[in-house]
């Protein structure tokens, strides 16, 4: 699926942003690439690897089982609607539902996950003059626990590739010595990658971002509600925000200075 708008061109499958180009420039990581093999997905409703805690994760209702960042990324995404510049996909899921695990037997021994709350999910994108705009709209009962997190992973060009979190500048080295956990950009809503040129990400609803890499050709800039490496794994339900309504929108907005 490509959209298109202006200098934007916007690509995507199955509901994952495989590209975002810019007067020509590409600054999506694209797969086969070294560093990961996705582009972007969610982690939802758990953030955080939950191995030392046997995958289980403790709820109001019950123990529920989750693998790493949790099980809407091993569910597909049904396409709503699309126009020429907004295209708007969903996943539905029913309480304790069996969701086969892609980490089994190879990085689990969970062969099934399953939450204890029925919930939907429904990720749009759209493009708009000043950028793209990526919306997430968590639905189900009052009272609902979870955790969001949004991984996108950009491209990179340049040897020296800076984060600015207002004043801190926070260097590729820096991402990199700090390994699988993440390097925590904590209390902040905007971050800018300076590359090639300027990303600025703006985000509505987390409050947070980690940034993860393993390689220097790209950089993960995560949005998240919660940073998980904060608490033993046993204790990931102390990051648990709750559906103060039927709905939350959760928003990140993507800018270009060229």
């Amino acid at each position: 699926m490509v959209l298109k708008l202006g200098a934007q061109v916007l690509q995507i499958d199955a509901g994952e942003l495989i590209g975002y180009e810019v007067n020509g420039h590409q600054y999506i990581h694209q797969k086969g690439n070294p560093g990961w093999r996705n582009s972007d997905t969610e982690m939802f409703p758990i953030i955080g690897p939950t191995a030392e805690a046997g995958f289980q994760v403790e709820t109001p209702k019950d123990i529920a089982v989750q693998d790493q960042h949790g099980l809407l990324r091993e569910m597909d995404y049904e396409l709503i609607s699309q126009t020429d510049v907004e295209a708007v996909f969903k996943k539905s899921y029913t309480s304790r539902s069996p969701i086969k695990n892609s980490k089994f037997p190879e990085k689990s021994n969970k062969q099934f996950l399953y939450w204890t709350y029925d919930f939907e999910f429904e990720k749009k994108f759209k493009l708009k003059d000043d950028g793209l705009e990526i919306s997430f709209v968590v639905s189900g009962d009052i009272d609902t626990p979870f955790m969001l997190g949004y991984h996108p992973a950009f491209n990179l060009v340049t040897k020296n590739p800076v984060v600015i979190a207002e004043e801190h500048g926070i260097t590729l080295r820096q991402v990199l010595a700090v390994g699988s956990k993440a390097f925590k950009v904590k209390g902040y809503d905007e971050v800018v990658l300076k590359d090639k040129n300027e990303l600025r990400i703006r985000t509505e609803g987390f409050g947070n971002f980690m940034l993860w890499t393993e390689v220097p050709n790209m950089i993960c800039i995560e949005p998240i509600t919660f940073y998980p490496y904060e608490v033993a794994q046993t204790n990931l339900h102390d990051g648990f925000q709750y559906l103060q309504d039927t709905s939350e929108t959760f928003k990140v907005h993507i800018s270009v200075n060229d």
